[in-house]
């Protein structure tokens, strides 16, 4: 692993920090130079190891950290390491800028660039795809914000979403999403792969009836099929208005999806009322699956419920071949999970699509299949 980093990187300094984890410390002039440290690194790890003889992909993850010469150097690698423990929750290199002096000057800052960012197109889409495990199909894909800032680098939905809520940027950026996920859909179209994209809807927006009249005017426009995932908590806030925006979005082929179910104040008051037709599963319930025994009465009634409600079941984050093959064996519909894919560029997700790969993880359910479907039946 040095040796590789040290083939892309020539001029950093490398250390061997544990049996998985190796520091890498290099200085330059400009700021871009980690993004470039980052691609080179990237690209460098996409070539196979040979040990003895077999071929082996290593993935890594990248956690990066910039500073001027001034800042303390014992904090430069705390949010380094900060960086990699996010990097290890959402799967893509994650890069930090701590020139700034306080978090709360950061989070001032990053309000005032993201109205820039939205016009400057500074953000960018990436793709999570569902299977649907009896079709043994990819039918759908969830679109996932994310922000290229110019001298932070990568800055997660976490660190942006709550402020353009606050800003109401909000509403400009979700059109935005809206906008471009139309057209990645016509790319999409254009290669072959006919999927609906669902974009996840902030629940200040369902009462905001400007909102509710640009989305439908889009959609329209472009005769996209889009899914918009909402949560229950956020229909929570005004439920009169939020259910009649809903039943609007529905009645223009625009499929409802309840996110995050069971992760909130699940309320079957207003599950039946709205006009949804896929339910997630939270993957609080989901990573657990395999382990606990109470997880797998929750998700199985779950299903139960959706389906007596004529809805789609989805389970998020599902990263083992074990819990795919216990929701199988529960009735669950689709999968979405690291065990299929983490979020990608649109490039990356049509060369998914015609590789094909997902789809053998999906239909190896033999094996694990038989083997929890008579654990299940016993229990």
């Amino acid at each position: 692993m040095a040796a590789r980093i040290g083939e892309a990187l020539p001029d950093a300094r490398i250390m061997i920090a544990g049996r998985d984890v190796a520091e890498v410390a290099f200085e330059s002039d400009a700021r871009l130079a980690l993004d470039v440290a980052i691609a080179a690194l990237e690209t460098a790890f996409e070539k196979p190891f040979d040990i003895d003889g077999e071929s082996h992909v290593i993935h890594v993850q990248l956690g990066a950290a910039a500073a001027d010469s001034h800042r303390d150097e014992v904090h430069l690698i705390e949010e380094a390491e900060h960086a990699l423990l996010e990097s290890r929750t959402e799967r893509v290199a994650i890069a930090r800028d701590v020139t700034g002096n306080t978090a709360a000057i950061d989070r001032a800052e990053l309000a005032r660039d993201l109205t820039g960012a939205i016009v400057n197109e500074e953000l960018f889409l990436q793709y999570q795809p569902k299977v649907h495990l009896r079709r043994q199909q990819i039918t759908s894909v969830e679109a996932l914000v994310r922000w290229n800032h110019p001298t932070r680098g990568l800055v997660l939905p976490g660190d942006f979403i709550p402020l353009a809520e606050e800003s109401r940027d909000i509403i400009a950026l979700t059109l935005w999403t809206i906008r471009r996920s139309i057209r990645d859909q016509k790319t999409l179209a254009e290669h072959g792969h006919h999927l609906r994209i669902f974009i996840n809807i902030a629940g200040v927006l369902l009462a905001d009836k400007r909102f509710v009249r640009q989305a439908c005017a889009l959609v329209e426009a472009s005769g996209a099929e889009l899914g918009f995932e909402i949560t229950e908590t956020s229909v929570i806030r005004d439920p009169e208005s939020a259910i009649a925006n809903l039943k609007v979005f529905a009645e223009i082929g625009i499929t409802i999806a309840i996110d995050d179910y069971g992760a909130g104040l699940s309320s079957l008051a207003y599950l039946k009322q709205l006009p949804a037709r896929e339910l997630k599963i939270d993957k609080l319930f989901v990573t657990q699956l395999t382990s606990s025994n109470r997880d797998p009465l929750i998700v199985r009634s779950t299903i139960d419920l959706a389906h007596a409600l004529e809805m789609e079941v989805v389970a998020e984050g599902v990263e083992t071949q074990a819990a795919m093959a216990l929701l199988s064996v529960m009735g669950c519909d689709m999968i979405q999970g690291f065990l299929i894919s983490r979020p990608i560029n649109l490039d990356a997700l049509i060369h998914f699509l015609e590789d094909g790969k997902s789809l053998a993880i999906a239909a190896d359910l033999r094996a694990p299949f038989n083997r929890l479907a008579a654990v299940w039946k016993r229990g």
